[in-house]
């Protein structure tokens, strides 16, 4: 391993223990509920994301030795693989990107159990990026079969996570603050701890948001159907009736701040992109390189993104210097091509190929929480010596971003970044070496 690929890794692997809930859970509980003022009867604790599941053994450890008289029961969802061992705390394995029974079921036994709670109750939401599909409990007249529909035709319009949040929020009994909605009516005390993989990092936006004020309507998610072209035959009708009969004011709209006024309700970022970048930041700062951090909030298509900053980095040629940032881009696959690999793969065959003149840049893109699209690697990186090892096999990187296959053009490379489910999710992170 050289010391660029070394860096680049290295840099990764800062960004991803930042937000590591085995490590920043239990300093938030200790803020949330000091010394003196620790659960002492029913702790209900719910969760749905890449990261729940290692948040709830974080927090079943912290009550361990901190909250004797707290009664601990609940049921967290996470993606399949990305469990972790609880004793009071069940873990439910579902379906992600696209919603599955097991998530279903598994939601629908969160909303049985917050409307049990009662006055003097605690509610601990543990929240990350991936409970938008994980916390799937339609409202009446939608089936899981329309879910899944609606949301497969969303991911392959492009439309990027946060409309996509939109629309879910306004078909789901939980997300756009409903399940806190639930427990205010039963007089509970809630506390969301939010790891977040969303632009702005907003409570609202963190899987949807289910215990905090949503600023979206009805007519905002029929916006985002129009914008990308989904309407009848895309979207099932049933789907459409609903979100007109929202519209139209027939049923209630999402929780809104008058809501929560005098309720007990608090939602607490504790690991946000940005504070992973600035991790990496200082990192890279000790290896000798200038950090040059572009930003956490970088969305648009994977290959115009990769384009632009390889033009940012031919415009600080000449210097030592690592450009990170972060974001969600997207990638939308033309008719009839399926595709190998996700949004980082993509941007870094774009920065490869669109960098050819850069004969000293190295770079490395992956998501925090290990899953890069469809395949099973976090994302890929590339050296000088990578760049020369595709032109000695005659691999042309052009040829790859056409059919979409960017993992099958860095897996004969051996330059996929691996590491399995991360267990905690603060979306892509991106850093550029120039030497």
């Amino acid at each position: 391993m050289n010391q660029q690929e070394t860096i680049l890794k290295r840099a990764f692997a800062t960004a991803v223990a930042v937000a590591d809930p085995q490590i920043i859970v239990p300093q938030y509980l200790s803020k949330i509920f000091p010394k003196g003022l620790e659960p002492t009867g029913t702790c209900l604790v719910v969760g749905a994301g890449k990261a729940s599941a290692s948040m709830a053994s974080a927090l079943e450890r912290h009550a361990q030795d901190c909250w004797p008289q707290a009664k601990l029961q609940g049921t967290v969802l996470t993606r399949y693989g990305h469990g972790s061992p609880t004793h009071h705390i069940q873990v439910v394995e579902a379906g992600h990107p696209v919603p599955d029974q097991a998530g279903m079921d598994g939601a629908k036994a969160i909303f049985d159990a917050v409307n049990q709670l009662s006055s003097g109750d605690v509610l601990i939401a543990l929240i990350s990026g991936g409970g938008s599909s994980l916390l799937t409990l339609p409202q009446a007249g939608i089936s899981i079969e329309d879910m899944r529909q609606t949301t497969e035709a969303l991911l392959h319009s492009g439309a990027p996570i946060e409309d996509m949040n939109v629309v879910r929020k306004h078909l789901s009994a939980i997300l756009g603050g409903n399940l806190a909605r639930l427990a205010i009516a039963r007089g509970a005390r809630i506390e969301a701890l939010l790891i977040s993989d969303v632009t702005g990092d907003l409570p609202a936006d963190i899987a949807s948001g289910p215990c905090a004020p949503d600023y979206s309507t009805y007519q905002d998610a029929l916006n985002v159907l129009r914008k990308y072209h989904l309407g009848e035959g895309a979207i099932p009708s049933s789907v459409l009736n609903h979100l007109s009969q929202g519209d139209a004011g027939e049923i209630p709209e999402t929780l809104k701040e008058h809501d929560v006024q005098n309720a007990q309700v608090a939602n607490h970022v504790i690991a946000t992109a940005y504070k992973s970048l600035e991790a990496a930041a200082e990192y890279v700062r000790k290896e000798g390189y200038e950090p040059i951090i572009l930003g956490d909030t970088i969305t648009g298509e994977a290959r115009e993104v990769g384009i632009e900053q390889a033009e940012i980095a031919r415009q600080q040629s000449g210097r030592r210097i690592a450009l990170i940032s972060g974001g969600e881009c997207t990638v939308t696959l033309p008719i009839g091509i399926k595709g190998r690999g996700g949004r980082c793969s993509e941007f870094l065959l774009s920065l490869f190929d669109a960098s050819e003149d850069l004969t000293k840049l190295s770079a490395l893109a992956a998501d925090t929480d290990g899953i890069d699209g469809s395949e099973k690697n976090a994302g890929a990186w590339f050296t000088p010596e990578i760049r020369q090892a595709a032109k000695t096999r005659a691999l042309s990187p052009r040829q790859n971003l056409e059919t979409h296959d960017c993992y099958g053009f860095f897996a004969q490379l051996g330059a996929l970044v691996e590491t399995g489910p991360t267990l905690t999710n603060v979306n892509d992170f991106r850093i550029i070496l120039l030497d």
